[in-house]
């Protein structure tokens, strides 16, 4: 067991993520407000 929790996680450094889910997340950021009101914060996604 002690094996186990002593190796590191093989982490790949070639991330190449699709052009499709980049785009998603770009949109999507834009797209975020957050107002915030006293104590609270809502997030509004306009499109």
């Amino acid at each position: 067991m002690a094996k186990i929790y002593s190796k590191k996680a093989l982490a790949s450094k070639d991330l190449k993520p699709k052009k499709e889910v980049v785009s998603f997340i770009l949109n999507y950021s834009q797209a975020l407000t957050v107002v915030k009101i006293e104590d609270k914060d809502f997030e509004i996604i306009a499109n």
